[in-house]
């Protein structure tokens, strides 16, 4: 009996030693916490490198964020939004009338909004990171509405005030600027203008007409007023700050009239095989009685 006593003493110890190798594994957990906290803290600093050069590479090949600095769009974009340009879009399809695009202006248009150049290498940098990520304004950069495609005919106005394109009047109600206290909507145009659109060029007007530094205020310009479609950077298509202006930015409708698209520009393709083939009658006609006479003398 006393040996099975005796024996039975490791038994009693062993919840003791169950509770120290507790104790040790809650001292472990916690040293594996502590360790666990200290390593995210140091891989911190990585894991920013890596989100901002991930959104450098995206902002330079998908997806770009731009800051509004000016009343040129109003009311379709406010002082202070932010929009997401789509710079593929125009890899897959071209330019459309209606679309609302960002360009560079750079040597052709001056700024609309004169920024301060930083006095200091920190803020050129912070500067530079906020263009980057849409938090600052770029002063060589525009957004505009396109109204005009290459080869199109925009006038303004005809007898009701209106801009055409290709001879359509549009219908710009839905975008062009309303006063929110008076309630009146900005003309077309103030002053009249008549262009034809030349190869590789974009004629752009801001909804905010009375206050847009557009094409029409660049006429004097080598282009006309237009902007060459290789400085666009793409296609501005949803506003995603302030969050309750956030939504996206289609394309009026007045924009997908069939009548805009030109007859004769659908023609145009087929307008020198009609004519080749017209000029060749005469000659087929005389090859054939040619023939018809050596035929009939060597009989």
């Amino acid at each position: 009996m006393r040996s099975e006593a005796e024996g039975s003493v490791p038994e009693e110890k062993e919840p003791a030693n169950s509770a120290d190798e507790a104790a040790g594994g809650s001292e472990d957990e916690g040293g594996r916490k502590k360790k666990k906290q200290g390593s995210f803290w140091k891989e911190l600093p990585v894991l920013i490198v890596v989100a901002v050069v991930l959104a450098l590479v995206i902002k330079a090949f998908a997806v770009q964020a731009f800051y509004i600095p000016s009343g040129s769009m109003e009311n379709t974009l406010q002082v202070g939004d932010r929009v997401l340009v789509n710079k593929i879009v125009y890899h897959t399809r071209d330019i459309a009338r209606g679309d609302v695009i960002v360009f560079n202006g750079l040597d052709s248009w001056d700024p609309e909004v004169q920024v301060e150049e930083p006095g200091n290498p920190v803020s050129k940098v912070l500067r530079a990171i906020g263009t980057a990520f849409g938090v600052a304004p770029n002063e060589k950069d525009y957004i505009k509405r396109v109204i005009g495609i290459p080869g199109d005919h925009v006038k303004c106005c005809d007898a009701k005030g209106r801009v055409t394109v290709n001879g359509v009047p549009l219908d710009e109600q839905s975008y062009v600027f309303t006063d929110p206290v008076t309630h009146e909507q900005n003309k077309p145009s103030n002053d009249p203008f008549d262009v034809t659109v030349k190869p590789g060029q974009l004629w752009v007007m801001g909804d905010h007409r009375e206050l847009s530094y557009d094409s029409r205020s660049h006429r004097g310009d080598p282009g006309g007023g237009t902007i060459p479609v290789d400085r666009v950077i793409g296609r501005a298509f949803v506003v995603v700050w302030p969050l309750d202006r956030m939504g996206n930015l289609p394309i009026p409708d007045t924009f997908k009239q069939r009548d805009l698209e030109k007859p004769a520009a659908a023609a145009l393709p087929a307008t020198p095989y009609a004519l080749g083939f017209l000029g060749a009658l005469p000659i087929a006609y005389l090859r054939r009685r040619h023939r018809t006479r050596r035929g009939t003398v060597v009989t």
